[in-house]
């Protein structure tokens, strides 16, 4: 039993790492109070770019900022046009996810089908070896290990830094915090840039190393599912982390399922938004009976104009 259960949380661990990374980026962006719904085409963008800087330098470094950079270019568009130019979020952020779409489908096409070798599993000496610790907590790649030092560094900064308390106040009113003196939509776009570029660590994570390939569309909703983590986590990062493991447990248990038991593989591959429905479904419950505990940042989603 302890043989088919250790590759089974292995994997999930690692199914749930894109999920972390998109996630953890994203609450930073809405605890500053803006809503980007464009997870899923930065993701699909840093995907494309990663695998295209590594292939074509040869190293996971490059590919790794690359994925970065190019969420983060994304994340620029959004914020001039919601930042800068007040345009809506919700249009903007669908907008950016169409765009990423088709712009990703466009510029890599000529890499489909080309291989690239995956992001190298650390070997951490003498935790490696390990009896079950070992090939479940220690033979994994950088990036694995990376998504939760993210979730520890960004609860740190906004529960144990004087900027944390700012990008805070800005997501809950954003006039008093100007009325304060605090630089408002400098804090808003440097949260989205940080978003930006976490979306595109965690598409080069599905490109790189969950399947080291580059095909279209290959995040496979899980932009949707990282803006669900968020409002699960009721904007708290180590409850993002909980969720991710538990979305990617879901989704490496349907695989599993599907083939002990030989149902058709479309109600498997449904199990995730299913789960993340029913989570939505039950945080909406609790709030409509009052409770705080998921209660959204104040000014989420609300066009900032200094008053004058």
């Amino acid at each position: 039993m302890i043989d088919f259960l250790i590759p089974v949380m292995a994997a999930a661990i690692s199914a749930a790492t894109p999920l972390l990374l998109a996630a953890t980026g994203e609450l930073v962006v809405e605890r500053s109070g803006v809503l980007n719904l464009g997870i899923e085409g930065m993701m699909l963008m840093g995907a494309m770019a990663g695998f295209a800087a590594a292939l074509l330098t040869g190293s996971h470094l490059a590919g790794l900022l690359a994925a970065a950079l190019a969420g983060m270019l994304m994340a620029l568009v959004f914020a001039v046009l919601t930042l800068s130019l007040s345009a809506n979020q919700v249009a903007s952020g669908l907008a950016l996810t169409i765009f990423g779409i088709g712009l990703s489908a466009l510029v890599g096409a000529p890499y489909v089908g080309q291989p690239v070798p995956a992001l190298p599993k650390l070997d951490i000496a003498g935790l490696s070896d390990l009896p079950v610790a070992g090939p479940l907590l220690f033979r994994h790649d950088g990036l694995v290990y990376f998504s939760v030092a993210a979730v520890a560094a960004t609860w740190w900064f906004l529960n144990r830094t004087h900027a944390g308390l700012k990008l805070r106040a800005v997501g809950e009113s954003a006039q008093a915090a100007h009325a304060l003196g605090h630089p408002v939509i400098a804090i808003r776009y440097a949260a989205s840039l940080f978003g930006g570029a976490m979306a595109g660590l965690a598409g080069a994570f599905l490109s790189l190393s969950y399947t080291p390939m580059w095909m279209e569309g290959m995040t496979a909703g899980r932009g949707w599912i990282a803006l669900a983590l968020v409002v699960f986590s009721a904007w708290r990062p180590w409850r993002a982390l909980v969720g991710a493991y538990l979305f990617g447990g879901v989704g490496i248990v349907q695989l599993h399922a599907q083939g002990a038991w030989g149902l058709p593989s479309e109600m498997f591959s449904m199990l995730p938004y299913v789960a993340t429905v029913l989570v939505l479904t039950v945080i909406s419950a609790r709030s409509q009976a009052g409770g705080t505990g998921s209660r959204a940042p104040a000014d989420l989603g609300k066009p900032f104009r200094a008053s004058r």
